[in-house]
């Protein structure tokens, strides 16, 4: 759910913090107090696009926070995981900045993300739903989606299968395609792996080569520095009159008094441990003088090898391993187009069997489709009774397609009649703006326990509705609520009637700037404002009556419901 939420300079909203709980909360006020501006915010949150129109003027930057709560085992939790964001403790922190030279900055639990990766997460927390925006409803497109989260694990496992099965089918169309290309282009494919092969091959390319080389490069380059410090050293310490002939001459000295006393011992001792390591030093010295070789020859093919070698890198791969990988890429290819005829018959076929098992998995489907569609229908009727519509006549309507998808071979599409005699149409070219918020209040009621998310926001949807049937949608309303939170901006007082928390938005002017603020009703105050609602501008005590009465048959309702 959204725990909070917190606006700042943000079109009128200069710093407004607002606290929400679980249930049905009701937010109204006057037309242009800001009541939309919010629903805006929350809009970027789930990442729509935002302009720099956005920031409010005067300020640099426009600031929106949004706190809200999941479950371990809900899929935000899952998404979050993926992307590494923190989630022990269940709640995360959605984060969007808009500067007044149009930079955006999105953050998640502080961590910085992209706006593809806010907007993943943001729409598995909120649905938002506007007078003008039912757009699951109005896009035809999304229709097979809304039925195939209807059918849930009915179909889970068979739509899994037959992607599974989709995927090798386009992988061999591609395949397929590729070999059919023109002669022309295969011939001149033909000589253009040859010669890479060729290239390659007659390098005759080892395994880290290259480091070889290089560390036998670099010796060889340094031979004479190697060579004079070598014997310079040896000299230095061995031969007459030279270093090590010096320390044998105090090692004896020192045997001669090693008996006297125990420090003249460890001292003979010392001077014999380095006598024989300098020894063993000056012996290794000259053995590696007498290894070393100097050959210019040597060098001159080395450079040309490493050189040969870069040219390869350069072409085919960044170290000698990817090169030969390359190689062998080059020679399976190579083979499939000398081969071209072979090939092409046994993708083919393989295609062919492939579209058999496909199209056998798709029927599947579509049978668990048309019964789940026949519930669907069943289901939305009656929903449709209860906010008034039962004259209205839903259908799923179905078509298929020679070539699948990778949804299957379905398209289906929502098509009403709200008048008795009047044909069946598309959903979209039929409803009304006060029968579209009606059948998006039924669908929603059917699908809301489907979708997982954690809010749901109405934004005016009951524009265009009154009497028995505003009520209607007021129940319809809260009864979403009792499943899932929802916040909901409303002109109607049913609706208001129906909230467990009441939030008031007020616009104000002072010292030649408007801003908006929030407050949270008291029970008395619910009353006033559910008067205003009902009266418009002069709230009289007959309103006040009437709001009485409203939030006393809400109250029956909610507690009998």
């Amino acid at each position: 759910m959204l725990s909070e939420l917190r606006i700042k300079n943000f079109a009128i909203i200069e710093d407004l913090s607002l606290s929400f709980d679980e249930g049905l909360s009701v937010l109204t006020g006057e037309t242009g107090a800001g009541k939309s501006i919010i629903i805006d915010a929350i809009y970027l949150l789930m990442g729509s696009r935002g302009s720099n129109e956005f920031v409010r003027h005067g300020s640099e930057r426009a600031e929106i926070d949004g706190l809200f709560n999941f479950e371990d085992k809900s899929s935000v939790h899952k998404k979050l995981q993926s992307m590494g964001i923190d989630t022990e403790d269940g709640m995360v922190v959605l984060s969007r900045s808009i500067s007044r030279k149009g930079k955006n900055v999105c953050r998640l639990n502080h961590k910085l993300v992209t706006l593809g990766m806010l907007r993943e997460v943001g729409q598995h927390f909120i649905d938002i739903h506007g007078q003008h925006e039912n757009q699951d409803l109005m896009k035809s497109e999304r229709h097979l989606p809304l039925l195939d989260l209807y059918a849930g694990k009915k179909l889970a496992q068979p739509l899994n299968e037959y992607q599974r099965l989709f995927k090798a089918f386009k992988q061999l169309q591609h395949r397929y395609a590729s070999l059919t290309n023109n002669e022309q282009e295969a011939a001149q494919r033909i000589d253009l792996l040859r010669f890479q092969l060729n290239d390659i091959q007659s390098a005759q390319l080892e395994l880290g080569e290259g480091e070889t080389l290089q560390a036998e490069k670099q010796q060889l380059g340094n031979y004479e520095k190697l060579y004079d410090a070598l014997h310079l050293s040896y000299n230095a310490l061995y031969g007459d009159q030279k270093g090590l002939d010096w320390v044998g001459m105090a090692m004896n000295q020192m045997e001669t008094i090693a008996p006297l006393e125990d420090s003249y011992t460890k001292l003979h001792q010392t001077l014999a441990e380095s006598f024989y390591a300098i020894e063993e030093a000056s012996f290794t010295m000259r053995q590696f003088a007498d290894q070393l070789e100097h050959d210019p020859d040597r060098l001159d093919h080395i450079e040309r090898r490493l050189q040969e070698i870069a040219g390869l890198k350069r072409k085919y791969g960044s170290n000698e391993e990817e090169i030969l990988k390359y190689a062998s890429s080059l020679e399976e290819e190579l083979d499939t187009l000398e081969h071209r005829d072979d090939h092409i018959a046994k993708t083919k076929n393989e295609l062919e069997e492939v579209k058999k098992d496909l199209l056998l998995e798709a029927a599947q489907l579509t049978e668990i489709r048309q019964r789940e569609a026949k519930l669907l229908e069943k289901a939305i009727h009656n929903e449709l009774r209860a906010v008034y519509m039962d004259k209205t006549k839903f259908n799923i309507q179905w078509s298929s397609t020679d070539n699948p998808t990778e949804h299957g071979v379905d398209h289906v599409e929502f098509f009403i009649s709200t008048n008795p005699g009047e044909p069946l149409k598309p959903l979209a070219k039929v409803a009304s703006g006060g029968e579209l918020s009606r059948m998006m209040l039924a669908i929603k009621s059917i699908f809301s326990t489907h979708q997982q998310k954690t809010a749901i926001v109405f934004d005016e949807v009951d524009t265009g509705v009154s009497g028995r049937v505003a009520q209607a949608m007021a129940e319809k309303i809260y009864s979403l609520s009792t499943h899932s939170q929802v916040l909901c901006i409303s002109h109607l007082p049913q609706v208001a009637a129906m909230a467990d928390h009441h939030l008031s938005i007020v616009k104000t002017s002072s010292k030649g700037r408007t801003s908006t603020s929030v407050e949270k009703l008291k029970m008395e105050d619910v009353q006033n404002e559910i008067a205003r609602m009902i009266a418009g501008t002069e709230v009289t005590e007959l309103t006040k009556k009437h709001a009485t009465e409203l939030i006393d048959l809400a109250m029956t309702y909610k507690k009998n419901a």
